[in-house]
Formats: structure tokens, sequence, C-alpha cells
């Protein structure tokens, strides 16, 4: 049986390249895609195939950009012949943590353009390709899983645009999860909690704090093979009775409390 392929966006480092050494691990072929020079990420990649036994790809593209996103489905479907699994993970901060009162245009338009339209244009393109997979191979088997944030539902003033990003990620799930229930492809969010990244390193000191004061159920960071551990389970197919849904991986923080 030939192996699945499984796209990660922005899987260069930090939550996308947890999840893309787990799912090498299970066997998948990986296509990492991130903006980064290949010579910064060829040397990982080359350990990720030797150590698992997989193929693997690196495409260099910006996932907020049209051509290059249809670039790289067609480099994939070249090397691969098949996308069975997209992971949305690709994802920005804020470049300046302004007050909402504060915020400009030009960031909103940036974080949502990455964080939100550019992971639902790609989930189009990979939709229609597995689709058409599975009009010419009823065993086919597809799955689409999109990393979202705790931040959809919970109000930072802080970094508004992000909030609202993550919020839209959400719906997006909900959207696709519908249309695509008629050809059994299943689409899941999972939603971080604070998870200890090169994109929560500016913040370690604050979030220790609230840590330790309760934050968190579990008294702990969560890391990328947090994350990495449950994107396998969707990739996998553990849940097959289950779409639209989301999964915290936030050590308990979503739990009302007394």
């Amino acid at each position: 049986m030939s192996k699945k392929t499984a796209l990660i966006t922005g899987a260069g480092r930090g939550i996308g390249f947890g999840i893309t050494e787990k799912l090498a691990s299970e066997g998948f072929n990986i296509v990492i895609c991130d903006i980064w020079p290949e010579a910064d990420i060829a040397p990982q990649l080359a350990e990720l195939e030797a150590k698992y036994e997989v193929q693997g790809l690196y495409c260099k593209c910006d996932v907020s950009d049209s051509k290059g996103r249809e670039a790289m489905l067609a480099e994939i479907i070249a090397e691969f012949g098949v996308l069975n699994v997209l992971v949305n993970n690709a994802g920005v901060a804020p470049e300046v943590r302004a007050d909402i009162l504060d915020m400009t245009g030009e960031s909103y338009d940036r974080v949502m353009t990455i964080n939100l339209k550019g992971p639902y244009f790609l989930t189009q393109l990979a939709a229609r390709h597995m689709i058409e997979m599975k009009s010419n191979n009823p065993d086919f088997e597809g799955c689409i899983i999109n990393i979202g944030s705790i931040s959809a539902d919970t109000a930072s003033v802080s970094r508004g645009e992000y909030c609202l990003s993550k919020a839209g990620v959400t719906m997006a799930t909900k959207l696709w999860a519908a249309r695509l229930g008629e050809y059994d492809i299943p689409v899941y969010e999972i939603r971080p909690g604070v998870i200890k990244t090169d994109m929560t390193a500016t913040v370690t000191e604050k979030y220790d704090k609230l840590i330790a004061e309760g934050l968190t159920i579990q008294p702990r960071w969560g890391y990328p093979e947090d994350i990495a551990k449950a994107a396998a389970m969707l990739a996998r197919g553990d849940l097959a009775y289950s779409t639209g849904q989301i999964i915290n991986i936030d050590g308990g923080m979503q739990v009302s409390r007394l």
C-alpha cells in the first residue's frame, strides 16, 4: 500500500515542524511549506526522510499568494500523485501588539490575509483535488486539519486582528466540513493553548506567571508535540465518525471554573 502524503504549512519550525515530524513517524510522506530559503529547511527534511524512511518535499510558498498556492499543489501532485492530508498551520501574530483602539488597517489586512484568506483558498484547491481523487477511487482517504487558537473565542485586546482571524478559521472549518461531508472528507480544527514556540518567546515571562497562578488546569506550557499528537490522530482517521469539530489542546484552559 502506497504511503499517504501530508502537506503542512508553516512547517519550518514550531508547531508545524512538530506536526511534520510526527506524521513522518506515522509513515506519511511529508511536504513542508514555508517561506524560508530551501537551504534552511533541507537538512532537517533530509533527516526526517532518513530517520522515518519516508519521502519529503520542500515547497517555498507564501500561503497568501494565489499563484504560489497553485504552483505548490501542482508540484505536490507531480511528485507524489496525490495529497491526502492538508494541515493549515501557517499563521502570524501582529508585528506590533497594539490596542484595538490603535490597530492599523495594514496590520489587520496582513494578519487576516495570511491566517484566514490563504488557508481558506488553499483548502479550496486541496478539496477540489481530493474530490477528484475520491471520484476515481472510492477508497481514497482525505482529511483537512486547521490549526486554530484559543484566541478564536478568548478576547485579547492587544491583538484583535489575530483573534478575528482565528474566529474565522473556526467558521471556515464548519463550512468546509459541511461542504465535503458528502465525499467523506472530514475537516477538523485543533485549538492550541499557550504553546512554547518562537511566536510566544516574547511573552514567556507573562505566561510563566499566569500558568503559575492557575491559568491552565494542567500547570505547564504546551509544546509542539502536544499539538502533533492530536494532528496525527486525525490524519490517521481515528475519529472517523466526526467532522467539523474543535479539539482543544490547551491544558484545560478553556474549562470554566469557580
